[in-house]
């Protein structure tokens, strides 16, 4: 018995010196730094073995062929748009962007985000208008038509928009998709066959193909594209599934913000399309510049909303969304209005709301009311509860689940796109956020927000204060796994 009490204490030691050697071999912030460490000591051996399946960073082979992929197009955008503005009115959008030229400026050092102005954007919460609108579009293709999903499931839906995509590849049209095979459960090879038949391609984002393998499940493609034609695009929360209808009963109404967007701005979706597809395929099969992926849209200028495409992932230690997060709470002089599934943030994304709400700003954020991920939804709770003691208003959403990732600020900014408000969409996730400048678009989101707000309870400190212990335990721990969740 003696003995078997050695070999235990032995494996705990080891354990926790693999663990230390382990952690801290490779570069990460302090937070999910102890965090790792926490899970390793404290669930021994099998916390090894979570650590070797997420917690280690991308291969280098995979981080090279992410930080090489070329912004094929981006040039001729710019070009495009350089030739166009110097004929046109001056427009009160216009007049914004030069009061935010610190914000545009910063996108452009980032992420090399261009401005882009001009552009028609549609603001879509309904998953049935969403697909409706976008099976229109997609039936009228010409030329082309790419998508990439971190969800594309083989239910109901997603079977729709594979028949979809078979008929319009045997009428010739190039279709092309790229998924995430972590989060695209069921969506395998075989499942797309009949696309593969018609001559259409698919491809696994090249961190989640052979994952399991690779040992490394933590780096997912979250990003949601959809570019027909290279004149109609697709951006936002949706992914494609029957519960992003309303379908599951888990969920039940499930509420989310897109956007449908007319103009040059699809073609910065195109050139991320792109990049995303030439880092997941075989040099055989990359994508050159191609005038047929970039025209010019029908016409000139139909819209009136400027706007920068940011883009982040591990491939990069910038954090440009979160930054871009940071910078527009920091900018705001009136109101911060959030919108969030997850709300996991981080020490500097903590402290910039803060400082909003000290200085009199009108920070609100919605969450949902019910879990989709148990300690993620801890967390969430434990962070509704510290910001709310510094006067930020949280409001619970009660019509279903809220899976909308949206930001406006004053009445002039608002961000709509993938990235939650996480560390894992701050740094381990492939993001995609459109940042607008525009009246209109932050009119319509902010009356969005207020008729979400009727379906709303707001937090106060007697629902805190009635949370039982259990509860209270579920969150803290939850928040000490938060960096890594």
């Amino acid at each position: 018995m003696q003995i078997v009490n050695w070999i235990i204490l032995a494996i705990v030691l080891l354990d926790w010196v693999a663990a230390i050697i382990t952690v801290f071999h490779s570069p990460r912030n302090i937070a999910a730094t102890w965090a790792w460490l926490l899970v390793l000591v404290v669930i021994p051996v099998f916390g090894f073995i979570l650590y070797l399946f997420t917690g280690r960073g991308l291969g280098n082979t995979k981080l090279f062929r992410l930080r090489t992929a070329d912004r094929i197009g981006l040039k001729e955008i710019i070009d495009a748009q350089r030739s166009t503005l110097p004929r046109l009115k001056r427009t009160d959008t216009d007049e914004i962007t030069q009061h935010r030229a610190a914000t545009v400026e910063m996108f452009r050092q980032l992420d090399n985000a261009p401005l882009i102005r001009r552009n028609a954007v549609e603001i879509i919460t309904d998953g049935n208008d969403k697909f409706a609108r976008m099976f229109a579009d997609i039936k009228a293709a010409k030329h082309s038509i790419h998508i990439e999903y971190y969800t594309f499931y083989s239910d109901k839906i997603g079977t729709q928009l594979r028949d979809l995509l078979v008929q319009k590849a045997q009428e010739g049209v190039d279709v092309r998709v790229v998924y995430d095979a972590f989060g695209s459960h069921g969506t395998t090879n075989h499942w797309f066959k009949p696309l593969h038949d018609a001559g259409g391609k698919t491809i696994p984002f090249v961190t989640s193909r052979n994952a399991v393998v690779s040992f490394r499940l933590n780096y997912h493609d979250h990003r949601k594209i959809v570019v027909i034609d290279g004149k109609i695009g697709y951006t936002g929360g949706f992914n494609v599934g029957d519960q992003y209808l309303g379908r599951a009963p888990k969920f039940g109404y499930w509420r989310d913000t897109h956007l449908r967007i007319i103009g040059h701005g699809v073609q910065l979706l195109q050139v991320r399309f792109i990049m995303d597809w030439n880092s997941s395929v075989n040099q055989a099969d990359r994508l050159a510049y191609d005038l047929k992926y970039f025209p010019a849209p029908d016409k000139e200028i139909s819209g009136t909303t400027s706007m920068q495409l940011v883009t982040s992932g591990p491939d990069s230690t910038t954090e440009q969304i979160k930054l871009g997060y940071i910078k527009l709470i920091n900018a705001a002089r009136r109101r911060v209005w959030i919108q969030s599934p997850y709300l996991v943030p981080d020490d500097a994304v903590i402290t910039a709301l803060r400082m909003a709400a000290a200085a009199g700003i009108d920070v609100r954020i919605m969450i949902p009311c019910m879990p989709d991920h148990p300690f993620i939804y801890r967390a969430t709770q434990y962070y509704a509860n510290y910001l709310h003691q510094f006067g930020i208003k949280v409001y619970i959403y009660n019509n279903g689940f809220l899976h909308a990732k949206t930001m406006l600020v004053d009445d002039d900014m608002a961000s709509v796109g993938s990235a939650n408000q996480d560390f894992r969409s701050y740094s381990l996730n492939f993001e995609v956020n459109t940042f607008m400048y525009d009246h209109s678009i932050v009119r319509q989101l902010a009356d969005i927000f207020q008729s979400d707000m009727e379906e709303s309870t707001e937090l106060t400190d007697k629902m805190i204060d009635a949370q039982g212990r259990w509860l209270r335990f579920k969150q803290l721990f939850s928040r000490l796994l938060s960096p890594v969740l």
